[in-house]
């Protein structure tokens, strides 16, 4: 797709959102099921069951996904996906391309052993290796459109609300 021929789709749509800003709101979900015989929870993703388990720095075998590597590759596949149509969008021509991201743990948080070390990741570092010819400026405005329009990215930074309940099943 070039930049015509993705406009040519994204049109109709921004113009959409622009007349009715409430249908840009849209809620996503995503569905588990604790597994009953494992530390486990089965994650629908629409495509296949997805079985998340304990990472084996607290205990877990290594068999199931391990939802923080689950976060790296949400953030992996969001800003590689808006890196391609961003890249599309300005006519910066990509040869090839890769994504890694990599975030550093303290395991003694999670498993409640010291109470200064933090739970969740530290820090994340997200990185882009692209083979193309355009220029450094055009670089420059891809890595920051991309950080501006990735949702995975600016909901980790900005780091939004969130509400938890739990009930009982009846």
């Amino acid at each position: 797709m070039d930049a015509a021929g993705l406009r040519a789709l994204q049109a109709p749509i921004k113009e959409r959102y622009k007349a009715d800003p409430k249908a840009g709101l849209i809620t996503l979900k995503a569905n588990g099921a604790i597994d009953d015989a494992n530390i486990a929870c089965k994650v629908e993703t629409g495509r296949a069951l997805a079985v998340a388990g304990l990472h084996p720095a607290t205990g877990g075998s290594g068999m199931e996904l391990c939802s923080g590597d689950m976060l790296l590759e949400a953030l992996v596949a969001c800003a590689g996906v808006t890196l391609k149509a961003v890249a599309t969008a300005i006519d910066v021509p990509l040869k090839s391309g890769a994504v890694f991201a990599e975030g550093d743990l303290d395991f003694r948080g999670t498993l409640g052993v010291a109470k200064d070390a933090p739970v969740g990741f530290a820090q994340i570092r997200l990185r882009f290796d692209v083979d193309t010819d355009a220029p450094q400026d055009k670089l420059d405005q891809l890595l920051k459109l991309t950080e501006r329009y990735c949702v995975v990215y600016q909901t980790i930074k900005s780091g939004p609300s969130v509400e938890v309940s739990l009930k009982r099943k009846s």
